[in-house]
């Protein structure tokens, strides 16, 4: 982390001393968030060896090892893990132009918008993970696939599941794989057209980090029979495992769900085949899961969908229970096992089992009896004919929404068995959530049924809630003590944490707890912290729970006890979601906050936790009980974790990043080399370069705002006026600033023939050759990564060096400098507020920033095309600049590829800088104006951005060494990265 010396005073100075900030700093240090401490805006040399003596002995916080080992990880904008646990993964599949009519047609007119909504419907119905297809003889395959990735990334409701990339066509593959953030699945590649092949394409898919799902096919064809298909993904999963070193979590088989009932003899196996395959795959192949497209298993059917819908429910009963991970379904649309016809439910079974050899006329027999698809007896309302308990239990189960407020207010009117509103909840309500609690955990619902379910419970709900507060109104009102009289048992207010937008898990939580005499203050989803704290405050809550699903909310969660332990809240916390663990909240979170935390995952037992905190009796076994386990959970925890090693110098430099410069591109010769100074250039020209999201993220307004089409953020239901007013102010400050010549951008680009000696990089004078013999005019020293990566990565220790063609390599290398600024800034900020005009004050600084971040956006692509001309045909939009779609690097020194300032010197020296432009820099290396940006420019297609993290004694010396400094000079400037303590 870098520290501010707080907030610049009226003079653009900063008033905190060496002892304040380091005090901040240790605050920190000793919360064990810390890795790396320096200073930033503000700090000076005595600041550095304040911090330095502050957490001198505190110890860096290191990561733990992964509790996902061995987990199936991927993500859309959210993460989502396969493990042990995880219930069967549905695979939307109606995003596929062969298997939706509607999807097909939308996409070939080329009405992509209105095609998200079905990719919408999909995720909204249960989908956790997305398949898209785009097969089609009269489609552009790769075109289609890259223009809807595309779409589906600028919604966040759909992008936050992983994608499925699913053709038969590898390119259209490669396009999806291109445009889709996240970690992805492809599906499919196999053994068909031999083993070359296929690996070739593994490790394409590889290098895009996605998993991949492997069919049973092999050089001979699709695998039918169980010996077969087990054969066939056994060579393909040691193919990958022992070839490419894949993860076996990245391995996903499809043993090949084959149609059933077709009338062929032969055919009438193959469910059990692939039922018997999967359990052998699941048993000998460790870490691959199994997956297949459940659609194919009833394709006979066709046309008859509630006969088909059966088959798949039944036979997905069966295949979860020997191990079938995942499946492309029609998300939503799966009977629950219980509920389906009797009759219909045993064809089913004799028909996947091949018990009887007429199974499949005796399901024609029943769909041509009960009408077309068998709607008429499956989908008919002989269910409104039962008692009203039983109507609003079958609705919750069935998920139907369509009655449910009739049948709550009939069960409401009827005083006489249901005199309080509340007892409706505490009876049928709640007996037929727990029948949707004991079918999900016995595998006979699936994840889109539940989430139906909670839809209509919080339907009845909520048309019950107004009645409940009439109720409790008159009641104080008939006790003669409004203000005082409380009937409930406790105040809960819970939140989803800000950041996640699931609750389901919470509303369950809270209805168990409202059905328990608990007031329950449910502040939904996406709630920050002050807004829980102050509800907490103003319900005069008893205990507070936050829920969470997706791991950011994690990290929230602390942050949330940690301020209520800064302003003395001593309410005792709650703590639940998916992601969340016991381990995690012992850790990480209690020790944050002095009074109870306590992890309840289930809902059931929040009730028991909530009646114990208030119970006088109770309260105090059950803090004591928790402190005790929990400081036993973090001993073994820190018992476990294992300090991170360093390689030596020399170690480090031989596992070096080592370009093949015969074989990379020859270096272009650049058209300028020297400097080329740019005075009054034109700020016209920069506005369309700048990228306004940090602009908002200064004025704390959080929100989309993309670099073509309209801002999302200002249909941003809390920020989204504001962010409007607040933009259109800025647009016309600007127009202003323009127009009247109030600031000014000045800059210059420097590019010189170069060569790197090991960890450093020569910059010669400006000559056709450069002999080995001639002496540099500038040296740039480099700082090369130490710690030691993960056991499976193959990554190199990168340095900057590695970058530039070496001496000795004979091949002629060039890099450059730049420096810009916008000049004018700070005066007029200060006579803004000299005016008491703190709001322009503030504006004109943020849009400072953001031209001079423009103008090095705009320079460096001035470079690229004209000056250097190594990507004269470049054709990027400002969006693909964003996303650093342009061939080179420009790091900036301080930064994590070099984080030595003082390398700024060599610049400011060797392109005289300062002379130039007037660009300074302070004692302690900060550049002013304060509008500014510099770095080095390098062209080569393998250069990267990386963060060099902390080094060792041995790295420390060397590089003394190297730049003719004091070792001690070396750590006042490194302090922040050195893997030891230079005081002990």
């Amino acid at each position: 982390m870098l520290h501010h010396c707080g907030l610049p005073n009226t003079f653009g100075g900063y008033d905190e001393t060496p002892e304040v900030t380091a005090k901040h700093i240790k605050e920190f240090a000793m919360d064990g968030m810390v890795n790396i401490v320096g200073g930033c805006c503000g700090t000076t040399p005595a600041h550095i060896r304040e911090i330095a003596k502050a957490v001198k002995h505190c110890r860096p916080r290191i990561p733990p090892k992964s509790v996902f080992d061995g987990y199936t990880l991927l993500s859309g904008l959210e993460p989502f893990r396969i493990g042990p646990y995880t219930n069967f993964v549905n695979i939307g599949e109606r995003c596929n132009v062969a298997g939706s009519r509607k999807f097909a047609k939308l996409i070939m007119t080329g009405n992509f918008e209105e095609a998200l909504t079905i990719a919408k419907a999909q995720v909204e119905m249960g989908a956790q993970v997305l398949d898209i297809n785009m097969d089609d003889g009269m489609l552009d395959g790769p075109r289609a696939m890259a223009r809807f990735c595309n779409y589906i990334a600028s919604e966040p409701d759909i992008a936050k599941v992983p994608l499925c990339i699913d053709s038969s066509n590898f390119e259209v593959i490669e396009a999806g794989l291109k445009c889709c953030q996240g970690k992805c699945i492809v599906n499919s590649i196999s053994l068909k057209e031999g083993e070359k092949e296929f690996l070739a394409k593994a490790k394409k898919i590889k290098q895009f980090g996605a998993a991949m799902v492997i069919m049973a096919f092999d050089e001979v064809g699709q695998a039918t029979d169980q010996d077969t298909k087990v054969k066939v993904c056994t060579r393909a999963y040691n193919l990958l495992v022992t070839e490419l070193n894949l993860n076996p979590s990245d391995i996903i088989f499809d043993p090949n769900i084959l149609t059933i009932g077709t009338g062929m003899e032969e055919h009438n196996n193959y469910a059990i085949n692939f039922i018997k395959a999967t359990k052998i795959i699941k048993e000998t192949l460790k870490g691959a899961k199994v997956s297949g497209g459940l659609s194919n298993l009833s394709f006979s059917f066709r046309g008859m969908d509630v006969i088909r819908e059966a088959m798949h429910g039944v036979f997905l009963f069966h295949a979860i229970k020997i191990g079938l991970d995942m499946g492309i379904v029609n998300a939503g649309n799966l009977p629950v096992y219980d509920d389906i016809d009797k009759e219909l439910l045993q064809l089913c079974e004799n028909l996947i089992w091949n018990k009887d050899e007429e199974a499949t006329e005796k399901l024609l027999k029943y769909a041509q009896i009960t009408g077309k698809g068998g709607k008429k007896i499956i989908q008919n309302d002989e269910w409104r004919k039962a008692t009203v308990e039983e109507r609003l239990e079958y609705a919750l189960v069935k998920g139907i929404e369509k009655y449910i407020l009739e049948d709550t207010e009939e069960a409401r009117s009827n005083k006489g068995k249901y005199p309080r509103p509340l007892h409706i909840i505490e009876g049928p309500l709640m007996t037929g959530m727990k029948m949707v609690g004991e079918l999900f955990g016995a595998g006979k619902m699936f994840l889109p049924q539940v989430i139906k379910s909670a839809r209509v419970m919080k339907t009845s709900v909520g048309y019950l809630i107004p009645f409940m507060e009439q109720e409790r109104k008159e009641l104080r009102a008939l006790s003669g003590n409004v203000e005082d009289d409380n009937p409930y048992q406790g105040t809960i207010v819970i939140a989803t944490v800000k950041g996640d937008v699931h609750d389901i898990g919470k509303n369950i939580v809270g209805v168990v707890l409202g059905c328990n005499n608990f007031k329950v203050v449910d502040l939904g989803v996406m709630t920050p912290c002050d807004k829980i704290l102050r509800a907490a405050i103003e319900n005069k809550a008893d205990v507070i729970g936050l829920s969470g699903l997706i791991t950011p909310s994690l990290d929230e969660m602390i942050f949330v006890a940690k301020e209520m332990e800064r302003l003395s809240i001593k309410i005792p916390l709650l703590i639940g979601g998916a992601t969340t663990s016991k381990t995690h909240t012992a850790v990480k979170i209690a020790p944050r906050y002095n009074a109870p935390v306590i992890h309840v995952l289930d809902a059931s037992k929040s009730v028991v936790v909530c009646s114990q905190l208030l119970d006088e009796e109770s309260r105090d076994d059950l803090i004591e009980e928790i402190t005790e386990e929990y400081e036993v959970i973090r001993q073994e925890h820190y018992d476990s974790l294992k300090e991170r090693r360093y390689l030596t110098l020399q170690e480090a430099r031989e596992k070096g990043y080592h370009i093949d410069w015969l074989s990379h591109p020859v270096p272009v010769k650049p058209k300028l080399t020297g400097t080329q100074v740019f005075r009054k250039y034109d700020l016209q020209k920069l506005s369309n370069y700048i990228d306004w999201k940090p602009f908002f993220d200064v004025w704390q307004l959080k929100g989309k705002y993309p670099n073509r089409g309209f801002p999302k953020i200002f249909n941003d239901k809390s920020v989204g006026e504001e962010a409007r007013r607040v933009y259109d102010d800025a647009q016309n400050l600007l127009h202003f600033l323009i127009s009247q010549d109030k600031i000014e951008a000045c800059g210059i680009v420097g590019i010189w023939p170069a060569q790197s000696v090991q960890d450093d990089i020569f910059l010669y004078a400006e000559k056709e050759d450069v002999p080995h013999s001639s002496k540099p005019i500038a040296i740039f020293r480099g700082l090369r990564q130490q710690a030691e990566k993960d056991s499976a990565s193959t990554d190199p220790y990168y340095c900057l060096s590695d970058f530039i063609a070496p001496q000795e390599s004979g091949i002629r290398d060039y890099m450059g400098v730049f420096a810009v600024a916008i000049f004018g800034v700070e005066d007029l900020s200060k006579a803004y507020e000299l005016k008491g005009d703190d709001y322009n004050s503030i504006m004109i600084k943020a849009l400072g920033d953001r031209l001079a971040e423009a103008f090095a956006e705009e320079l460096h692509e001035k470079v690229r095309k004209e000056l250097w001309g190594y990507c004269s045909s470049e054709d990027l939009s400002v969006d693909d600049l964003r996303k650093i779609r342009y061939q080179g690097i420009r790091p900036a020194m301080g930064y994590p590829s070099q984080p030595d300032h003082t390398e700024k010197l060599t610049m400011w020296n060797l392109a005289k800088i300062e002379e130039a432009t007037g660009i300074t820099l302070t004692e302690s290396l900060a550049m002013s104006p304060a509008a500014a940006v510099s770095g080095l420019i390098f062209s080569s297609p393998m250069s990267k951005y990386f963060s060099v993290g902390k080094i060792g004694k041995d790295q420390v010396q060397d590089y003394s060494h190297r730049k003719k400094l004091a070792v001690e000079e070396v750590e006042k400037w490194l302090g922040p990265i050195l893997s030891y303590d230079p005081d002990e």
